[in-house]
């Protein structure tokens, strides 16, 4: 009974993951979970001004308009390039020979007996091997790969770190006629390489993770199906 329903059970988690695919994308327009769990600013009626020259409240004339705090937002310029050329070639090659006799057993001739035995000594012993092995092996393999990818993501700070540097992470969706496209980007910034327009390259983010996929109709035609994925998996041939 219970090995019927852990079979049950597995089946249908493969189901659920064959099927994942078949379902159109669909984005979500709820807020994400940070912004629901943040407490609304409230306003403040009466403004103090102590007279300073420049400027108090939420936009003072000469303040720094760089990104400084959490889920405040840093723009990203993704540029990334990667070409790679390699080739390699092998060649092997392996010859044996082997000769093996087994003796003969001499006489001085003088008694009629011994060169009797002797001679059916030979007669068994007289047995050679010859063995010959030839193998040889040549391959050779090329890669060449050539990519780029260029585009403009805004990402919020997510955490400010002990040394003042900043845990950044974005994400973007985007659904034209029922595809859609993920981007997405997380790392750690340093506060003095964003420029003054608020942007920052992501060269210049260290232990960058950049995502780019699709999904829909077009990215389903280009995958191949799930039995034949298993099939190559086990196939020892």
């Amino acid at each position: 009974m219970i090995r019927t329903l852990l079979l049950s059970t597995g089946v249908l988690l493969a189901l659920s993951g064959c099927t994942a695919k078949l379902a159109d994308p669909e984005i979500s327009f709820a807020p994400p979970e940070y912004v629901e769990e943040m407490p609304a600013k409230e306003e403040e009626q009466d403004f103090a001004s102590t007279g300073s020259i420049f400027g108090q409240g939420d936009n003072p004339l000469f303040s720094d308009h760089k990104a400084m705090h959490v889920n405040d937002i840093v723009t990203v310029e993704i540029t990334e390039s990667a070409t790679s050329t390699n080739s390699a070639s092998r060649a092997l090659s392996k010859s044996d020979n082997l000769a093996l006799g087994g003796g003969l057993v001499t006489t001085n001739g003088t008694n009629a007996a011994i060169d009797s035995v002797a001679s059916k000594i030979n007669g068994l012993t007289n047995l050679g091997v010859t063995a010959e092995s030839d193998s040889s092996f040549s391959g050779s393999g090329s890669a060449v790969k050539d990519a780029s990818f260029a585009t403009t993501i805004s990402a919020r700070i997510v955490k400010v770190l002990q040394n003042g540097n900043y845990f950044i992470a974005g994400r973007r969706e985007i659904m034209i006629d029922n595809e859609k496209q993920i981007i997405q980007i997380s790392g750690v910034i340093r506060p003095y390489d964003i420029d003054q327009n608020n942007m920052i390259a992501s060269s210049q983010i260290a232990d960058a993770k950049i995502y780019y996929g699709n999904q829909g109709e077009v990215d389903n035609s280009t995958q191949r199906g799930w039995g034949s994925k298993l099939v190559n998996a086990v196939w020892p041939f």
